[in-house]
């Protein structure tokens, strides 16, 4: 590469100028910078605080997407963003590479290449940088600096337009916030983003950033596993009350006896035991924002209270007879058909209505096309550095198999999965620096043995309908089998049967109707 010519300079800026949005943009910019610059992988990198996040990537198997970076934990990341000049890494530098692995086109440990990284300076403040890779040793090596310099200026201008002043700002008082409030290192500490670009995410992102500024009171319902309390946090985060506690209460833990002592508090003597007075969860939570985890499990009684402190802005601890304001918003969370169960009499129309002035539905894992290459690229990065090891990668035919499992526990299950097979990873491959995680590693999943087998062993060409019906019947099999089964454990009923599979009501019976499963009144299975 030489000197970039006007014509180029002029092509790429217009380029920029016409993007879409920032993914468009951010996508002409590394479409820009490889036909200048001949490399394998290119990457455009963010920084916040310590941690450097992809915003787009070529080259690079999709995963990476989810991945994050905690720069100190990089060597090659953590000179490129303390230089203020290119950095061109020797192909016999010792150095990890972040990259290592993670080529689309190279399966397997690095060999000798070429690495490069530029710094995106707005100032004396970094944007973030870039990074690219070519399999070609000594290729980076005579470039000119001010032909890097001029790439390293139009990438950090366009870096720029996607971070506003303002936004800037926020991250700057957010990260000092994080180092004076308690639920700001909980939000730091527990992974407060949400990883996914899949249309069910981002309708869901954008619910969220509608709704957060306010103090409606939100309903946040969603099948187990998705997510509900991220997005609870998330919502709080994202709100007026963010400097405020946010107050966690699992509703199903409580006994019955104790629910109205745990939620309004009591006075010394109010009942036995009560030797001295308690707050109550939602005076702990007054001026912030107060989460209740699955609220279909609470009993009539507490319902009443929690709506006449919705209504009220005020509480009765046990055993006082004056009452006390508060200013609490709650958010609560049910993995229940609450419609359904206000007909059946077991949860409060008044409360329901309350609670779902703005309901926000987090989608399962299986509608949200795309993001588990990205979940896994965040698990695979998290158990990477938890087991200590230099990068742990999922093989290709891996992502596949996971990608077509229906996954019924979610992105807990998944997160599950991944952490399991790195550690078998690890164990079989303890001698090497890249891991890579393969179908033997993750194991059967469930229902999924059929799938298994149609991965590890692909049949005859022409053969793929027949793949496609055998898995189909063999999941439905599965499935009649389970439902069937937890239908006579719950002596046929089916919000008890819904509640053992850990699935919504609803969409247990409209399963059973699918599969052909009907229930007689003489309590009757047929299909």
């Amino acid at each position: 590469m030489q000197d970039i010519s006007a014509s180029t300079l002029v092509e790429m800026t217009i380029g920029l100028a016409s993007g879409l949005n920032d993914e468009d943009r951010f996508n002409k910019l590394l479409d820009a910078i490889r036909k200048t610059i001949q490399c394998d992988s290119v990457a455009l990198l963010s920084i916040q605080g310590d941690t450097l996040t992809p915003l787009a990537i070529q080259g690079l198997t999709r995963d990476t997407l989810g991945r994050r970076f905690i720069v100190h934990e990089h060597p090659r990341f953590e000179q490129i963003c303390l230089s203020k000049a290119p950095v061109r890494f020797d192909a016999s530098s010792p150095l990890p590479d972040p990259f290592d692995g993670l080529l689309l086109d190279h399966d397997g440990d690095l060999p000798m290449h070429s690495c490069m990284g530029l710094p995106l300076l707005f100032g004396d403040t970094l944007l973030g940088i870039l990074a690219l890779d070519s399999l070609e040793p000594e290729l980076f090596q005579n470039i000119p600096d001010r032909s890097l310099e001029v790439l390293s200026a139009i990438a950090a201008s366009t870096l720029k337009m996607a971070m506003t002043f303002s936004q800037l700002e926020r991250q700057a008082k957010q990260s000092q916030q994080r180092l004076q409030e308690l639920n700001e290192e909980a939000w730091e500490r527990d992974g407060g983003e949400i990883i996914g670009s899949s249309q069910a995410m981002l309708t869901l992102k954008s619910d969220i950033e509608v709704v957060a500024p306010s103090d409606f009171n939100i309903l946040i319902h969603g099948e187990t596993g998705v997510g509900k309390e991220l997005v609870a946090r998330t919502l709080h985060h994202q709100s007026n009350r963010r400097k405020q506690p946010l107050v966690y209460v699992n509703c199903a833990a409580i006994p019955e006896n104790l629910v109205e002592s745990e939620l309004f508090g009591h006075v010394k003597g109010a009942f036995t035991g009560a030797d001295k007075n308690r707050s109550g969860k939602f005076s702990l939570a007054d001026g912030g924002t107060l989460f209740l985890d699955e609220i279909g499990e609470l009993p009539l009684a507490a319902q009443s209270k929690i709506l006449r402190a919705l209504q009220n802005n005020e509480i009765q601890p046990v055993g006082q007879d004056n009452v006390q304001n508060i200013n609490v918003r709650v958010l609560a969370a049910t993995n229940r058909d609450l419609k359904e169960e206000v007909a059946q009499g077991r949860f409060r129309a008044d409360l329901y209505h309350r609670l779902t002035v703005y309901p926000i539905l987090v989608p399962p894992l299986r509608q949200r096309e795309g993001d588990i290459a990205l979940l896994s690229g965040f698990f695979l990065e998290q158990a990477r550095r938890k087991l200590g090891i230099v990068q742990l990668k999922m093989g290709p035919e891996a992502l596949r198999y996971i990608t077509l499992y229906s996954w019924p526990g979610n992105v807990r299950e998944l997160e599950h999965v991944i952490n399991r097979a790195a550690l078998k990873s690890r164990a079989r491959n303890h001698h090497r620096s890249v891991i890579t995680v393969t179908n033997e590693d993750i194991g059967i999943l469930d229902n999924t043995s059929t799938l298994d087998m149609a991965i590890v062993e692909p049949m005859a060409e022409g053969s793929n309908e027949a793949i496609s019906v055998n898995l189909r019947q063999a999941t439905e099999a599965y499935q009649r089998q389970l439902i069937i089964a937890a239908l006579e454990e719950s002596e046929f009923n089916w919000a008890k049967a819904s509640r053992a599979l850990e699935t919504d009501r609803a969409n247990l019976t409209r399963l059973a109707k699918r599969l052909g499963i009907t229930v007689t009144k003489e309590h009757r299975i047929s299909h």
